[in-house]
């Protein structure tokens, strides 16, 4: 093993300017033996740092290379397994734990003292040793002695102090002295120490000679005691004397002091004063304006602001320390008080007043709008009362109870005003709708529990006739007093759509110029308040705006929001009860109306929402906005209703339905009025609701028809559809056109092979027949050998269809057709053509069946495909 550790010094350690202390031959547990040697080295510069090697014999040469390194700081913690029994494993903890098997506990032992020597001297003790023999540690440092703990190797290092250079110089001179010094050194050290022996005789020579000097020198130090004394005593006597100097002084001092602190007290009183005088006094003008100012008058009006926002200031004053309890001050503040109370009662005096005033004003002027449907001007009033806006906002700030009550007189007599206004604009607006005051009675504008009865409920009987029968039923209808929405002129719903537009016109900017005036005069701000802030408000009606509020106090932003809408509630509360009204009439006198109203209403909303979602404007028209969507989605319903129920005639033929009429009648109307508007999406449900109900109810009364065949009632209806669906280009529409077409296409086909079986019946059924027999298996040109199949048949058959016979029976099938179709739709000529060419189809498969079934027989049919042109021409002119 010292073998060993002098290579791994040499080769090793040495280059890298370090010094193994001990080693250990280990090998990892549980795996196969490959031995390596832990090491514990030192560098041999300052500061020494302390490391573990883990070396490892190369395989390719018979040399030891060094494979890994670990600080001795890195280590946490040395598991030596068991304390007591001899055991040869061991765990070193760094950042993860290495397990080793020594190749002696002996040398384990060497190695674990080592590194308790190296934490010792080096790490402070930073290492936990865990199941290490005490007896092990204990006799790693030999107590009492101040030696370097190094390893059972490491050499004890010698205590040497070095020369300085003085007495390296010192010791030179003298062994230049002595030329015996490095040849002879008995003799150097014999010179020496007879020299040694010469100055400690001169030394105890000289100490016996000084003894007389000190003599000498006690002598001297009594004399100066005595002088000491003698100088205390002088200083004794000055001290009394000017001990008498000193409590004068002190007296004249201390005077200093009060002439100094009355001087300060002076000036401090004097500040007092003067900011009691300049923040407490109140201008006899200011006094005199808010006891006796005019408060009708511009000059007396702004007199009186100055002279309040100057008691304001005086009032508002923040007073010092000790200021409050001054008698005078004290009684400076209840003149305030009272000066504020007397001219708080006298504004509020006023302010009723003219509040009244207005009332009366504006009911004298409501005569000349009573014929025009405009709202009368507040605008003057509002800018009378805004000469006041200051002063209210003092009072707010000063006395909020009479504040509270001038908000709360406002809105009744405005409320008051406003419902005479609203209730005669609203009035006015009715007649123009109805044209007549007794056709607004009979409509139901004065009283609520009236029902109009329309003709919804009579279209529910009509029956289903022609389109000419149908107008007649309209007119007679119209004459009878009850309005159809199918037959009123556009010029009168164009005349609706204009004054409910004028009517949301008027009452759009008077709502905003009252909440904009209602903002600037009671000093309420119009910010958006966040959500769930508001106050607790009680009914308006009540008389108070905001539960237990501090009269005094400001209201926070959102109360004050709050404030701004419960008050235009309470002054406009009629708006929203008028405006119902008006939508109800409206959709009383037709029902198509609610469309015009939806897009007005919509737009209006929106216009508002952009402005002040939360606004009392916004709010009511959304709520209105919900009452004409449900009256629009009931006309939509009805319309659906009306299709369900309706009754077809059995004596007349059906033609265009009237709810398919009245769909296109709808949707013309619809798409003129939702031209760019904001509620699209609304039509386009309500449009694939009709269309469906349209849809299912064709094909019911397709179903129940008797006079008219089903093929004719779906081929006129779906080819009625599917024109109006082109024409008006209903994007959302799209799937149903081509279902429209779709069914109009295939009932023209079913309707036309129907009808073509009748004119050469007999020769349809033997041809129907001989498909038979090939169907079963039989060849073609066997056929003509059954009986009831051949030639002679077949000959028997096409005499009984002469060209005169089909012509005539063409003739007949024309005649029939024009009985089934309407006029309105004008489909007789499509009809027509389309039976032209199926009857040539069919000539052609029967003249295919006799050239393949009958052949070399010689017999063709008695008329050609020419003489079927030229028949069908010929009828189609003749009538």
């Amino acid at each position: 093993m010292t073998a060993i550790k002098h290579a791994l010094q040499r080769d090793i350690f040495t280059p890298n300017d370090e010094r193994l202390l001990s080693i250990v031959n280990v090998c990892k547990a549980g795996k196969k033996k490959k031995n390596c040697f832990l090491c514990a080295t030192v560098t041999t510069e300052r500061p020494v740092q302390v490391k573990m090697v883990k070396v490892k014999k190369s395989d390719k040469g018979d040399f030891y290379k060094r494979q890994i390194a670990w600080a001795l700081r890195d280590l946490a913690v040395v598991d030596a397994k068991d304390a007591i029994k001899e055991n040869p494993e061991f765990d070193l903890h760094f950042e993860k734990i290495y397990k080793w098997v020594a190749s002696s506990t002996a040398e384990k032992n060497a190695f674990i003292s080592c590194i308790w020597k190296l934490n010792q001297r080096y790490l402070r003790k930073k290492i936990d040793f865990v199941n290490v023999s005490s007896q092990l540690l204990e006799e790693s440092v030999p107590s009492g002695e101040n030696q370097s703990v190094t390893g059972g190797d490491e050499e004890v290092v010698d205590v040497y102090q070095e020369l300085n250079a003085r007495e390296e110089q010192d010791i030179e001179i003298m062994m230049e002295g002595c030329e015996c010094a490095i040849s002879n050194a008995e003799a150097f050290a014999e010179r020496l120490s007879r020299e040694l022996q010469v100055l400690d005789g001169a030394n105890i020579q000289s100490i016996m000679a000084s003894e007389k000097q000190v003599n000498i020198l006690m002598k001297l130090l009594d004399e100066a005691l005595k002088e000491v004394d003698q100088i205390e005593l002088k200083l004794s006597s000055y001290e009394e004397m000017l001990q008498s100097v000193k409590e004068q002084m002190d007296q004249i001092s201390e005077s200093n002091h009060l002439i100094h602190l009355s001087n300060t007290n002076n000036v401090k009183l004097l500040s007092e004063i003067e900011f009691l005088v300049n923040h407490m006094d109140l201008a006899k003008g200011h006094i005199k304006a808010l006891q006796e100012g005019d408060l009708a008058s511009s000059r007396g009006i702004e007199a009186c602001t100055n002279a309040a926002d100057a008691l304001l200031q005086c009032m508002n004053v923040a007073l010092r320390p000790g200021h409050d309890m001054l008698l005078a001050v004290k009684q400076q503040q209840q003149r305030f008080s009272d000066l504020r109370e007397h001219f708080a009662r006298r504004l509020a005096s006023h302010l009723n007043n003219v509040f009244v005033q207005q009332g009366h004003d504006q009911s004298s002027t409501l005569a000349q709008h009573s014929v025009e449907l405009a709202l009368p001007n507040h605008h003057p009033f509002h800018r009378d009362l805004l000469r006041y806006a200051k002063l209210m906002e003092w009072l707010k700030s000063t006395d909020y109870g009479k504040y509270e009550g001038l908000t709360k007189n406002y809105m009744d007599y405005l409320s008051r005003l406003y419902e005479r206004e609203i209730k005669d604009f609203f009035e006015v607006a009715k007649i123009k709708m109805t044209g007549t005051t007794k056709e607004s009675k009979k409509f139901g504008l004065h009283g609520s529990s009236g029902k109009l009865t329309g003709s919804t409920s009579s279209l529910n009987k009509l029956s289903v006739q022609s389109s000419g029968n149908r107008r007649s039923q309209s007119s007679s209808l119209l004459d009878m007093g009850n309005m159809s929405a199918s037959d009123l002129d556009v010029a009168d719903r164009t005349k609706f759509d204009k004054i409910f537009e004028q009517v949301l016109s008027e009452l759009e900017p008077l709502c905003l110029a009252e909440q904009d005036f209602i903002s600037k005069f009671f000093k309420l701000q119009q910010h958006q308040s966040m959500p769930g802030t508001m106050t607790e408000a009680e009914d308006v009606d009540g008389g108070t705006l905001s539960r237990q509020h501090n009269a005094g106090a400001p209201l926070p932003v959102s109360s004050e929001k709050d404030m701004i809408r419960q008050m235009m509630i309470k002054i406009f509360r009629c708006i929203e009860p008028e405006l119902n009204n008006l939508i109800a009439l409206g959709d009383k006198i037709d029902s198509f109306n609610s469309l015009y109203m939806l897009v007005k209403m919509s737009h209006h909303v929106w216009t508002a929402q952009n402005v002040d979602p939360a606004s009392f404007l916004s709010t009511t028209l959304g709520n209105v906005l919900v009452t004409v969507k449900r009256n629009f989605d009931k006309c939509i319903s009805n319309q659906i209703r009306q299709m369900e129920e309706v009754k077809i005639s059995k004596k007349s033929k059906v033609g265009i339905l009237p709810f398919v009429a009245e769909f296109e009648e709808f949707a013309g109307l619809a798409e003129s009025i939702f031209k760019n508007a904001e509620r699209r999406g609304d039509l386009d449900k309500a449009y694939t609701k009709l269309i469906r109900g349209v849809f299912v109810n064709v094909e019911k009364v397709a179903n129940e028809s008797q006079k008219t065949p089903r093929d004719v009632v779906m081929m006129e209806n779906f080819h009625h559809i599917f024109a109006t669906l082109s024409r008006l280009k209903i994007s959302c529409l799209e799937a149903e056109k081509k279902e429209a077409k779709q069914k109009y296409t295939d009932h023209l086909q079913s309707y036309v092979i129907y009808s073509l079986g009748q004119p050469l019946e007999k020769l349809n059924h033997f041809f129907e027949g001989v498909e038979a027999r090939v169907a079963q298996g039989i060849r073609e040109e066997e056929v003509s050998y059954q009986l009831a199949f051949n030639k002679q048949e077949l000959r028997k058959v096409i005499k009984e269809y002469p060209g005169k016979e089909v012509k005539k029976g063409l003739d007949n099938l024309y005649k029939k057709v024009d009985k089934h179709l309407c006029e309105e739709e004008n489909l007789l000529q499509v009809v027509w053509h389309s039976m032209q060419d199926e009857f040539i189809r069919q000539y052609k498969h029967f003249e295919g069946l006799i050239a393949r079934c009958y052949p070399g027989s010689g017999v063709t049919m008695e008329f050609t495909i020419q003489d079927i042109l030229d028949y069908c021409s010929s009828i189609a002119q003749s009538h």
